[in-house]
């Protein structure tokens, strides 16, 4: 299984950098859609992402447009997360698909509205308190993210270590 996570036009370095890190440890391939409230040589994403830079699979887009017409929602297995998704990210069966896109919105708008209602049956939510708007991004990609390893027993993910065995 083959795990895509999109960042659109991510406004916070750390959490970029955060999100990096998290897709190296876990073999997933990063795209980053332009344009980003930063720059990636930046360095609070260079810091939050620490060393890792070198091990991350890194895609760029000029656009959401382009990823788009790239990366066919309707050809692809592409699921949508936001606040307002129909589904509940748990109850998405993943294990059965060969490679999964995670889109993932600013983080002070999210994904675009036009999009999510033209995909809404691949709009999946984290639950949370109705009170809060919202998760950290690197929280929700984390979230999400393991939660596709989960269901496929953590293929190729290291297991426990035998440092405390005798």
């Amino acid at each position: 299984m083959k795990l895509n996570i999109v960042l659109v036009e991510p406004e916070i370095p750390q959490n970029t950098g955060n999100i990096a890190r998290t897709c190296a440890a876990i073999g997933a391939k990063l795209h980053l859609v332009y344009p980003l409230g930063f720059s990636i040589s930046e360095r609070e994403v260079k810091r939050a992402g620490l060393d890792y830079w070198d091990k991350l699979d890194i895609e760029e887009h000029t656009s959401f447009k382009k990823f788009l017409e790239k990366y066919k929602p309707e050809e692809n297995n592409m699921f949508f997360v936001t606040t307002k998704g129909k589904h509940v990210y748990s109850d998405v069966e993943f294990s059965k698909k060969e490679e999964i896109f995670l889109l993932f919105g600013k983080e002070t708008k999210g994904l675009p509205e036009d999009i999510l209602k033209k995909h809404l049956d691949k709009t999946i939510r984290i639950p949370m308190r109705k009170t809060l708007r919202s998760l950290n991004l690197s929280n929700s990609v984390a979230i999400v993210a393991y939660e596709v390893f989960r269901q496929v027993q953590f293929d190729n993910l290291e297991e426990i270590s035998s440092y405390f065995d005798d």
